[in-house]
């Protein structure tokens, strides 16, 4: 086990360098200038050219380069180029708030799914099994016009620097829907993943022997099948997190969400590119935790 994390520890970094690498050059070359940007249609050349020299824009490639890696090395991106506050800064105030939303999402998400779709792969062909999905921003729009509007159970828009007051007032709403979309697919995923093994011949020989159903579904078909599950969340979670931004915008919650749309419209390309490293290094560290997960679901799991 320690072999295998370390070796995998080691293979995240040039991942990570061909991420960096990627990031850099597309915004070097195929973004717009960012001097140009900062000094709006009126500039002249001579403040473009001021703009990039405190930038460092007129540097050579290589020395922006080496800056870009020691920022990701060292945790400190400078400041945004829009609103002069530090990247870093930016990123600590504005987590909480994702986390706040997108924690609840992920968990009650999977704790519904799975168990909703055990019990519709026990009942095949029933109506759950026919059931479509909407948009979000459709459920977004109607919610907040019944429930925030007409009922007035809910705030609109709002947040507080209270954890307790935040989840009590303001995240159920915008989770409530996260989870009227995202429950139902990822109940059809799982139902097929319990399928595959009630079909199973391991399945009709506990039958045989007399287990109960209760035994078969939940010490036999739900551990085989929590590996795929396990694989499905692994993806689910980079998702769950940019799909929180569209909840942000529109309940003006004050997360890494709004932040970045709002960094992408001022071409603030610190934010963004912070967000860019920050999100592929969550992504390979998922994944390699649901790696060694699968080792605890299964211990015939040979890890190489």
């Amino acid at each position: 086990m320690a072999a295998y994390l370390i070796r995998r520890l080691w293979q995240m970094i040039p991942t990570l360098l061909g991420v960096v690498l990627l990031v850099f050059f597309l915004f070097k070359y195929f973004g717009s200038d960012p001097a140009i940007i900062l000094g709006g249609l009126n500039a002249s050349p001579e403040q473009i050219e001021s703009i990039r020299e405190q930038l460092g824009l007129n540097k050579p490639v290589w020395e922006q380069l080496w800056i870009f890696i020691k920022q990701i090395v060292s945790f400190d991106w400078g400041k945004s180029w829009a609103t002069n506050e530090s990247v870093a800064n930016l990123f600590a105030t504005r987590l909480p708030a994702t986390l706040t939303v997108t924690l609840p999402i992920l968990i009650l998400e999977v704790m519904l799914a799975i168990p909703f779709a055990l019990a519709v792969a026990t009942v095949r062909g029933s109506l759950t099994d026919r059931t479509v999905s909407i948009s979000l921003l459709v459920y977004v729009i109607l919610a907040q016009y019944l429930f925030a509007f007409r009922l007035g159970w809910f705030p609109v828009q709002g947040w507080t620097d209270s954890l307790a007051t935040n989840l009590a007032t303001y995240v159920p709403l915008p989770v409530f829907l996260a989870l009227l979309v995202g429950v139902a697919p990822q109940t059809r995923l799982y139902r097929t993943f319990f399928l595959d093994e009630l079909g199973q011949d391991y399945v009709r020989t506990a039958r045989a022997k007399g287990m109960t159903e209760k035994t078969v579904l939940f010490r036999h078909v739900l551990r085989n099948a929590m590996i795929p599950i396990l694989t499905n969340i692994a993806l689910l979670l980079p998702g769950i997190f940019v799909g929180s931004f569209l909840i942000e915008v529109f309940f003006s919650i004050p997360g890494l969400g709004r932040e970045l749309l709002l960094a992408v419209n001022r071409g603030d390309y610190p934010v963004i590119q912070a967000f860019a490293i920050y999100l592929a290094a969550l992504t390979m560290t998922v994944n390699l935790v649901v790696d060694l997960l699968y080792k605890l679901v299964d211990p015939r799991v040979v890890l190489k």
